[in-house]
């Protein structure tokens, strides 16, 4: 009886550690197979991550919101476009503005040298500055500028006298105003002319750049460069208005970041004056200036966009001397002649020059349609889309580099 109360016990415990074990087998097979699902599900999203690890990101930084910004921006983006960089899919771009505050800046500076950006493309000397210094301690991060009137002269590296010696991690290009032409062709436009003013900031290099060399300019044409500082755009039209007061024939608008930002006050105060405004920084005559004669920024940053894609596509900064680009437009305004003190007048040859014309009721003239201009120092990059590889940039800037 024992005996077979003892095997009975047994097989009622073998009976249940068999089922026991079916389930905990099932169990097994079960978690194994949930941990093959997440696996598989967290394989194809490694995949995923390493595929985004070869998109590019790319800081556009610019001090201030100009017209001239924009066109550089389009013309950088449409480069990187042609070269096969586009936003969204192989290329990450985030675009960045300081409005003029330094502290933004220099916050922006190091939040793209930190090593989250692959490049940064730099727009106007302010911002060529700070990120050029926060780079020094940053992660050198590639960086490719433009819109800056004397590179060599930012304090940044480059050597004024061998262009091709420059921070490793830097290329980009300078584009000094054409400030004796535009000084000549003012001077045409009425040969009487003898006081010519100028508000600037002189905090800006790319401003004293200009200044200087406008300085020894205007003696040659018989024109007294008279000049008022304004140290932020709020001072501008205070400072127009002084210059007015001391009898100026007309305003010069120079390449000042400060000044161009507020070109508004400076035209309103020069037509209750009843004298013109000219500029250097195309196309101002929409606001109400007389002329401007300066670069194509469109095409400048066309140039900067193909140097980036350039850089994208495996070749160093430091295999490219810093250059100046230089391709420049004319446009003028013929409505602003009306109720201008003194004689006035426009050449037909000038007027034959220009890109835009608005005439005497507004309306804009398209005279001819943008394109590189023969007489401009093609980069390097443009081998891209010409047939043959163009010469290579000169040393030193026409204008201002004296």
């Amino acid at each position: 009886m024992d005996v077979l109360h003892l095997n009975s016990v047994k097989s009622y415990f073998m009976s249940n550690f068999f089922d026991h074990f079916k389930r905990l087998i099932l169990g097994i097979v079960l978690i194994v197979a949930a941990a093959g699902v997440l696996l598989w599900s967290d394989m194809g999203a490694r995949i995923g991550a390493k595929s985004d690890s070869t998109t590019k990101r790319i800081a556009i930084v610019q001090n201030a919101s100009q017209p001239i910004m924009d066109d550089g921006y389009a013309g950088i983006i449409e480069s990187l476009t042609t070269r096969g960089y586009t936003d969204g899919q192989n290329i990450s771009i985030k675009r960045f503005n300081a409005e003029q505050d330094i502290g933004t800046a220099n916050s922006i500076a190091k939040e793209v040298t930190s090593g989250s950006y692959d490049m940064v493309i730099s727009m106007t000397t302010v911002s060529l500055q700070t990120i050029a210094s926060a780079n020094k301690t940053g992660k050198k991060v590639d960086h490719v500028y433009g819109f800056v009137s004397n590179p060599p002269g930012a304090g940044v590296g480059i050597d004024a006298k061998d262009l091709s010696i420059h921070p490793p991690y830097m290329a980009g290009y300078g584009t000094m105003q054409p400030i004796k032409e535009a000084f000549e062709l003012i001077k045409r436009m009425n040969p009487s002319l003898t006081k010519l003013g100028l508000v600037w900031n002189s905090a800006e290099a790319n401003s004293l750049s200009q200044t200087t060399f406008a300085r020894k300019v205007a003696p040659t044409l018989g024109i007294t460069l008279m000049e008022a500082n304004a140290e932020n755009s709020t001072a501008v039209s205070d400072a127009a208005a002084s210059l007015i007061s001391r009898g100026v024939e007309a305003i010069w608008i120079s390449g000042d970041v400060t000044v161009l930002v507020a070109a508004d006050a400076v035209i309103d105060a020069a037509r209750r004056g009843r004298i013109p405004v000219i500029t250097v920084i195309p196309p101002t005559v929409k606001k109400g200036a007389l002329l401007d004669i300066g670069g194509n920024y469109m095409m400048v940053g066309r140039a900067m966009g193909m140097r980036a894609a350039d850089v994208l596509d495996g070749r160093r900064p430091s295999e490219f001397r810093a250059e100046f680009y230089e391709p420049k437009i004319v446009t003028l305004n013929k409505k602003a002649l009306v109720g201008l003190k003194g004689n006035w007048n426009i050449p037909a040859d000038i007027e034959a020059r220009a890109s835009l014309i608005i005439d005497a009721t507004g309306e804009h003239k398209i005279k001819q349609p943008e394109q590189l201009p023969s007489d401009a120092t093609k980069p390097e990059s443009w081998k891209a889309t010409a047939t043959k590889s163009p010469s290579a940039p000169m040393a030193t800037a026409k204008e201002g580099s004296k």
